[in-house]
């Protein structure tokens, strides 16, 4: 079976982690998002992907290739110009010639994509859209089923008292290429506000697959964050290299910890790492390798990317500090702020409140405290 991925938006709720990386390519506990979603994709029998890119395309084929590694075939498609999720897939209909699954690259999920497709052909139809219920349905598309499961409307980001449901639109189909036929070629065109209200119109089988699997949506700081806690916790499943050198805490070759440090799971931290004494690393912490964690400094449910070097008595807390910064001695980064690559924070300056270092700044000494 086949599946296009569509990984063409420029993920710009999480810049500047994206101005030089695509977001699924952002790492998520040291592996690349993507591969999460093509190893669930591979489990349940998809042994072809075709990629749909648009912005800064090059980074999946360098890490990827050939999609050999990771069991499958990879075929890569560019957008010249932003097509929509349905003019994306119109755009690589010359390799789908059977049910096809078209997955959303900014969800992370354990979705049981078997019972997925086992559904769609039970049901004969010719849509089949992955359903999951949130909390808050109006910041998301609303899709009310009848009893037999048949999509009767979309409503998107409707109102509190437009909602009927709290079932949303989860961003997996399963697909008949027949479908192909609705979606014009070479325009910016929609699944959610142009084929699939579409079928709705004429009668066609258009179906929900309610689903209780794990659903997040990772396109802001806080959701990336969470995905990382998520993954440490178990909720789905993470490959962690290395060693378990204590409960829940990974090790990667090399790493070395001071005797005076200590380390609280669940911790994930690289080859080549170096933790000096004193220094406290809490649970929820992914570190890439080849960090340094200075003497006396304090981790806490933070992201920290390959490269990182972490200052004495320096506080990382929620907060992400991307690959190759210098953070120095006594800074606090706090409250999802978010450090660009290759930028140095020199000692005693304070981010929080989600500010936002651009890559390769420099911020002087004392310069910054709030």
């Amino acid at each position: 079976m086949k599946a296009v991925i569509l990984v063409g938006g420029e993920g710009t709720r999480l810049r500047p982690l994206t101005v030089d990386t695509p977001k699924p390519m952002l790492p998520l506990v040291n592996v690349p998002f993507i591969e999460y979603v093509i190893r669930l994709l591979k489990k349940h029998g998809v042994d072809e992907v075709i990629l749909s890119a648009g912005y800064l395309p090059a980074a999946f084929d360098d890490h990827l290739g050939d999609g050999s590694d990771l069991g499958v075939k990879i075929v890569y498609v560019t957008e010249k110009r932003p097509l929509g999720t349905g003019g994306a897939v119109k755009n690589v209909a010359t390799y789908l010639d059977d049910t096809f699954i078209v997955f959303n690259g900014d969800i992370l999920t354990d979705l049981n994509i078997t019972q997925l497709v086992e559904y769609h052909r039970a049901k004969k139809a010719v849509a089949t859209l992955t359903l999951t219920s949130v909390d808050d349905p109006t910041s998301y598309g609303l899709v009310p089923v009848d009893e037999a499961g048949n999509v009767r409307e979309f409503l998107e980001k409707p109102s509190w008292d437009e909602v009927t449901t709290d079932l949303i639109n989860a961003g997996t189909y399963v697909l008949e290429p027949a479908i192909l036929d609705l979606i014009p070629p070479n325009e910016n065109h929609s699944f959610e506000r142009g084929v699939f209200p579409l079928l709705i119109e004429r009668r066609q089988p258009i179906v929900g697959f309610p689903s209780n699997a794990y659903w997040l949506d990772i396109g802001t700081p806080s959701k990336y964050l969470q995905a990382h806690r998520d993954i440490l916790d178990g909720q789905l499943d993470g490959d962690f290299a290395g060693t378990e050198i204590k409960r829940n805490v990974w090790v990667g070759d090399g790493t070395t910890v001071a005797a005076s440090a200590v380390v609280f799971g669940p911790c994930v931290m690289g080859s080549g790492c170096v933790v000096h004494a004193d220094a406290m690393v809490f649970g929820h912490t992914s570190l890439g390798d080849n960090c340094i964690v200075g003497r006396g400094a304090r981790l806490e449910s933070c992201v920290v990317a390959a490269g990182v070097n972490i200052g004495a008595g320096a506080v990382v807390r929620n907060s992400v500090i991307a690959a190759g910064c210098v953070i120095g001695d006594k800074v606090h980064v706090d409250e999802e702020a978010i450090v660009g690559v290759n930028s140095v924070i020199d000692e005693d300056n304070l981010l929080k409140k989600g500010i936002k270092i651009w890559p390769n700044t420099k911020i002087g000494q004392n310069t910054i405290r709030f």
